[in-house]
């Protein structure tokens, strides 16, 4: 009977049974507030940087870098209700409303320039589970009100919001957030076709968050200092990462790449920004056993990489990666410790995941006489409670090998394209159509959806290339794998274009949920709605040209650049 359940017949049966229920369904509902006709969008606070990108340095070239941290905890939460966005599960009865603070909800900045005369650009990367491109353009619109007040003749290039898709923050989309009487009373508004919708983010907290994350962009313009910038990038092995429910997908990603800027003014702080590619979903999981609760506010594993990181001296900025299908794989820094509750693993693995970013060109003889990245009496003391527990404990220097720092070239080239992406997927024209996150969805003349959203390309130097993609991208669309091929595919037939790392002839990272949050971005040849197994992020996905829709833009910005 289980292999019935997963043959193809079946799970082509479930598709058409989707796709006719849930069509039907949101078939029946009126276009909800935030539709338009596409012949109305307006793309106004989109910044589309530069085509023209330098080979070598301009004359008078120097990094500057300013940072900025911005506290986005909301701690009147015993006197309002808050919910975590990342899971509605029974294990948390369907609630999910915050009732403990663990640490806090931040959003890290960075401003950076060439002294080219491009003009500076703008990193912010938000603790939480995906911000939308029209929340995005509120905080772009907040922050150049502020800058033409402050300092009016700054040269602005680009201002990129990421989100770190944290599972355990306040829900900055709409969809967890008091979500079955939030559809209830919107679908009463939708019927009627008149009358007032409930937002999908708490509108109060999205506010304050954009007015904080704009005065932090100011405020990081304004810390801009000369300096030097290096790259380290090692190879942390598989042990960190677990690809859990796309086997299709055989693309793994198992780099720690770490930026540092050196102020040359020597009692200035230095900054370290570092990305990889992994879910932050284990705090804010709820489970059966009470280990973890699903309603306490926590940063994940990045908040304790900065944690760490901040004690050695820097600053830290991170950047999530290619995280489709990738999460957190604890069981090398856990070893068999005794946890009594999950974000305890968040913890372990983030403080953990910090020693290695600060080790990366350090010996191991290094590692071992500086007391933040090797605290004896922590190491004896869970080793004890490892033995205790019949658990090998592995310790994460043992035969480390350092890597070479290479100086990074005062070069920033950076590019951003608007892409129109087609909304097939009706989960997500339901989703839309009752006003449950804040997307600006565009009707079409013939009656189809879709929504604009946004791609990127930066040069840092020419040491290190980035792709910035606008939601959760399987890393074959990146470096190749299984699912882009016939066989290795549900569909049985090929992806029509290369992986990015061939259509840009280099080695690449990913900058994940960049300037939007549009879900799972998946090959389409391996798409398919019925099959939840492996295949259950179709579902949180816009729809089945997705993929091919972004690599093809990709594309297309690569033949306009001029180099």
């Amino acid at each position: 009977m289980s292999d019935f359940f997963s043959s193809e017949r079946f799970v082509r049966f479930t598709e058409k049974t989707i796709y006719k229920l849930l069509g039907g369904f949101a078939d029946s509902l009126n276009d909800g507030p935030s539709f338009i006709n596409a012949s109305e969008y307006d793309n106004r606070f989109f910044f589309e940087g530069s085509k023209k990108f330098r080979k070598s340095p301009a004359k008078n070239a120097k990094w500057k870098l300013g940072y900025a941290i911005v506290d986005l905890t909301p701690y009147d939460f015993s006197d309002k209700d808050y919910y975590l966005g990342g899971y509605l599960t029974p294990d948390n009865g369907f609630n999910n409303r915050i009732q403990k603070i663990i640490d806090k909800m931040q959003c890290r900045i960075i401003a950076l320039d060439d002294n080219s005369g491009n003009g500076t650009s703008f990193f912010g990367t938000i603790d939480c589970i995906g911000t939308g491109n029209a929340d995005i353009k509120v905080i772009r619109r907040r922050f150049l009100d502020l800058m033409k007040y402050k300092h009016p003749d700054a040269k602005i290039s680009t201002v990129n919001i990421f989100s770190t898709h944290a599972h355990s923050c306040v829900d900055t989309q709409g969809l967890w957030t008091d979500t079955l009487s939030k559809v209830l009373h919107n679908k009463k508004k939708n019927k009627k076709g008149k009358g007032t919708y409930l937002s999908g983010a708490d509108s109060e907290f999205m506010y304050a968050l954009s007015s904080k994350i704009a005065e932090g962009l100011v405020k990081a313009y304004e810390n801009m200092t000369p300096g030097i910038m290096t790259l380290a990038s090692k190879d942390i092995g598989n042990d960190y990462f677990n690809n859990k429910n796309r086997k299709s997908a055989t693309s793994l990603v198992t780099k720690i790449t770490r930026l540092m800027f050196t102020p040359d003014d020597r009692d200035a702080v230095p900054t370290i920004i570092a990305t990889m590619g992994a879910h932050p979903d284990v705090a804010g999981l709820p489970t059966s056993d009470g280990h973890g609760t699903g309603r306490d506010l926590c940063g994940e594993y990045i908040y304790y990489m900065g944690e760490t990181i901040n004690k050695a001296g820097y600053n830290f900025m991170f950047f999530n990666g290619a995280i489709c299908a990738i999460y957190m794989s604890c069981g090398a820094s856990d070893d068999g410790v005794d946890l009594a509750q999950r974000y305890e693993k968040s913890i372990r693995f983030g403080r953990e995941l910090g020693r290695i970013t600060l080790s990366l060109t350090k010996t191991e003889e290094e590692i071992r006489n500086d007391p933040i990245l090797y605290n004896e009496d922590e190491i004896e003391n869970d080793k004890r409670n490892a033995e205790k527990n019949s658990a090998h404990y592995s310790l994460w220097c043992e035969n480390w090998k350092p890597v070479k720092e290479k100086t990074v070239k005062p070069i920033l080239n950076i590019r951003i394209k608007e892409v129109k992406l087609s909304v097939t997927n009706p989960l997500i024209q339901i989703v839309g159509k009752l006003n449950l996150v804040s997307y600006k969805v565009l009707r079409e003349k013939d009656g189809t959806y879709s929504i604009i959203t946004e791609i990127g390309f930066i040069e840092f130097g020419k040491e290190l290339s980035v792709v910035m993609v606008p939601g959760e991208f399987c890393a074959d669309l990146l470096t190749g794998g299984d699912s882009l091929k016939a066989e290795g595919s549900f569909n049985k037939f090929a992806f029509p274009y290369p992986p990015l790392t061939e259509i840009f002839e280099r080695d690449l990272i990913a900058f994940g949920l960049a300037n939007d949050a549009i879900g799972y971005i998946v090959p389409d040849n391996d798409y398919v709605l019925g099959e939840f197994g492996n295949h259950y992020h179709e579902l949180i996905g816009l729809g089945i040209n997705g993929g091919s829709t972004i690599i093809k833009a990709f594309i297309e910005m690569k033949n306009e650049l001029e180099v």
